[in-house]
């Protein structure tokens, strides 16, 4: 009898044990990406890099996904109402995120705006390609532990996060070594579109593997 009592109170014990891990990272996420929003706003507005801002601004809006998280993590049970409200919030973080880059990149084009090179925004992006991997992966997992469909909308932002770190990268490596300017613009323009796609997808809302 007591042997049933102790299995049928595992999964209560494993989900907090999951939760607590799944605010752990977003703990992590928040601190991370206040740090970088502050050295990428700083520094892209020192060489006049319209992608380095957006790069910054972009860690600011996961830092706001990293609170809803955080929000929707409080709940020790799983909650659907929480859950496809924290997925919308995570959507609308998506939109203004891709509205703000779309518009900056294109005023930046027709001003024909000349960025400095930036040596503290390319080892910022270089690093962030390493990390932002790995946390999305770890995200995912507890996602999946979890079957929280705002968490993995979540850890998409995150590998989104790593894509803007590559894109970024080879725009300032050219600007710096070859001069191009406009590559800065064009690479804050393809992030665009796969900001926007996981817009739309976290908004409508992701079906969990899990659930069938």
């Amino acid at each position: 009898m007591k042997k049933a009592s102790q299995s049928s109170s595992s999964p209560t014990a494993d989900r907090a044990h999951h939760l607590k891990r799944g605010r752990r990272l977003e703990y992590f996420t928040l601190g991370w990406n206040m740090v970088e929003a502050g050295v990428a706003i700083g520094a892209g507005w020192l060489a006049g890099s319209i992608a380095l801002v957006g790069f910054g601004v972009d860690s600011l809006i996961e830092s706001f996904s990293g609170g809803i998280l955080l929000w929707r993590l409080a709940s020790p049970a799983h909650d659907e109402r929480r859950e496809q409200l924290a997925l919308r919030l995570v959507g609308a973080s998506f939109f203004l995120l891709a509205a703000y880059v779309c518009f900056e990149a294109i005023k930046s084009l027709l001003a024909a705006e000349l960025p400095k090179a930036s040596v503290p925004g390319i080892v910022l992006a270089a690093v962030s390609l390493i990390v932002m991997p790995l946390l999305a992966r770890a995200k995912r997992k507890v996602a999946a532990d979890l079957g929280s469909h705002a968490l993995k909308a979540d850890s998409r932002q995150t590998d989104i996060c790593a894509y803007l770190s590559a894109i970024l990268l080879g725009g300032l490596a050219l600007n710096a070594v070859l001069g191009w300017w406009w590559a800065d613009p064009i690479a804050a323009l393809i992030m665009v579109p796969i900001i926007a796609r996981e817009g739309f997808e976290a908004w409508q809302g992701e079906v969990c593997e899990q659930c069938h």
